[in-house]
């Protein structure tokens, strides 16, 4: 059983692998903004998605500024989002399906309570 926080740190790897791969240049400011945490997160998140060959660090050559950086996917990096992505769907149709099936059963609730009204 995978624990709640692993989830939450596989769920942020696809986030961030998810971006980089179509916005290499994104700062860490940007990225931190568009998954939802903080600047502190990102880099933490970033070095360790250097740290296990998934991103690489280059310089973003179209930059005026030359200490801008690209993060860049490794095929390792590519292999990886691919897979989570896959685990990503696979829980998120879980969870649809678990809603559908509530949203199903409080709609039957609110039709019996519909029609126990008094005349």
């Amino acid at each position: 059983m995978t624990s709640k926080r692993t989830k939450l740190q596989e769920d942020t790897h696809f986030r961030v692998l998810r971006l980089l791969q179509d916005n290499p240049e994104m700062s860490q400011r940007e990225l931190a903004e568009a998954v939802g945490v903080s600047v502190g997160g990102i880099h933490y998140v970033l070095n360790a998605l250097i740290d296990k060959g998934l991103v690489k660090l280059g310089n973003f050559t179209a930059a005026e500024d030359k200490r801008r950086y690209a993060y860049v996917l490794t095929p390792k990096g590519i292999a990886r989002k691919a897979a989570l992505t896959r685990a990503f769907w696979v829980r998120k149709m879980e969870e649809y399906e678990a809603l559908k099936e509530e949203i199903e059963a409080l709609q039957i609730d609110l039709d019996a309570n519909a029609s126990q009204k008094p005349p």
